[in-house]
Parts: structure tokens; sequence; C-alpha cells
């Protein structure tokens, strides 16, 4: 699975998850972006950072890197490539720290003596397999435990947070961007089903025939019209990209 690129999505679509998960849950995360920035020597990327805007100076830098596999030379790659950002890209605010996530406690190396300055004040250490049960946590946090879930637990987990974000999400147009996600990771989980499968298996083939569920997906549609046409696609065009109707598109439009 590609676990790096499911993070990735995953921190770039909610990062309150993040924040969550660090224990962190009353940051503001407006005054983030998260990048993946490239460290050009040797051609280092860290998995991620969120990195403060500039009127949110005073805030801490998070460098964020996804471990699932033990590596001997992680820690020599994470501090050198968190230095080289420090000289490559000058970030305004000071206070930093390394969030790492494994997804087992087996797959943690020994950090090296001579970065031992660095773990008490910076290195945060996170694993999955230890995160509490979605009954009881986030529904952030369970989706980024899902990933790890075992493939006979991990359907029963997706349910539970189909089931969660139903309840706890309000906006409609947020909760189907929820519940597609899960359904993305069961995908990547279980590579052999095809998507019809993945439905019938998390029960979301009823969910996604709702009249509710529909209108959030036609509105979600609706809110890329305005960049197609910019992008100098005609109505006709946009109406078969998105399966739409010719009339709707321009109703949007005005």
């Amino acid at each position: 699975m590609k676990t790096d690129a499911i993070f990735y999505d995953i921190f770039k679509q909610f990062p309150s998850v993040l924040f969550e998960l660090i224990g962190q849950s009353n940051t503001n995360t407006n005054a983030y972006e998260f990048i993946a920035p490239e460290i050009k020597q040797r051609s280092f990327r860290l998995d991620g950072v969120f990195s403060p805007l500039k009127e949110f100076a005073n805030e801490p830098l998070y460098f964020v890197e996804v471990q699932f596999y033990k590596d001997e030379e992680f820690y020599d790659r994470l501090f050198t490539s968190i230095f080289l950002y420090f000289s490559q890209y000058k970030p305004v605010t000071s206070e930093w720290y390394a969030i790492v996530i494994y997804d087992k406690h087996s797959n943690e190396t020994s950090c090296p003596l001579h970065y031992r300055a660095l773990l008490e004040p910076h290195l945060r250490c996170f694993y999955l397999d230890e995160l509490e049960v979605v009954t009881e946590g986030s529904l952030g946090v369970g989706i980024v435990r899902l990933v790890v879930e075992t493939d006979n637990k991990a359907p029963e987990l997706a349910k539970q947070l189909i089931d969660k974000a139903r309840l706890e999400l309000a906006d409609v147009l947020i909760q189907r961007k929820v519940l597609e996600f899960i359904e993305e990771i069961i995908v990547y989980k279980f590579p052999n089903f095809n998507r019809e499968e993945i439905e019938a298996m998390l029960n979301l083939n009823l969910l996604k025939q709702t009249r509710v569920y529909q209108e959030a997906k036609e509105e979600a549609k609706l809110e890329l019209v305005a960049k197609l046409v910019q992008k100098g696609l005609s109505i006709q065009e946009i109406a078969e990209l998105l399966e739409l109707d010719v009339e709707i598109i321009r109703k949007s439009l005005n």
C-alpha cells in the first residue's frame, strides 16, 4: 500500500488529524500550510511539513515523517533533512518538532547518541497500532488507525468510522468527502477488490443511492465548474467531464 501518499492526502485534506494525533487538538490549523519540500542536496525529501504562515510566526514548525519499516539510518536522514531545510527555506519560526509516525513499535530503531540533545525537546514518536479504538477516540485518529489495521478487522473498523462520520459531521459535503476517503483507504488495502465490491463490503452502495448523498455529490462537482471555465473548457465539455446536465452548469454560472 502506498502509505506515504495516503498520509500525505490525510494531512493535506484533514490537517486537524495531525494535531489530534499528537495531543494538540486546539491548534489553529488555519495558521499552517502543509507542504512536502524537496531538499536539493542528495535529493532528500521530507514526507511533510506543517509550516506556519508568516502572520503566525510564533507557532511551531512540525516535520512529519511516516515510517513503516525498520531502517537503521532513519534518524540520520531525518535530522540531516531537517537541518538542510533550515538552511534552504529559512523558516519564520525558531520552535520546531520532528513528528515520527510508526506503524508499530517494533519498527523503531535506536536513535544515535550524537542526536541525544535533540530528543527530549524536539522528537515525538507515535505508534499507530497503539491508538485507542475508534469508539473512544476522534474520527480523524480513527482514519489514521484504519491505514494499519489488519485486513480481517479493517472492514469493521471502516464501518464504525462511516457511522461515526454520519453521526458527527453535520456538513454533508465534508461528510461525503470523509466517506470517500475511508473508501479510498479500503481500496488501497484490498487491491484485488473492485469498487463495487468495496462499496458492498462497507454498505456504501446503499448510502450512495440516497438523495442527500447524490445532492452533495452534485454540489461538489459544481464547485469545479468555475475553475474549468477559467481553464478554457466549454460548457458542453464540462458537462461531459462531470456527467452533469448542461442546464445545471449554466445555472451555476449565473
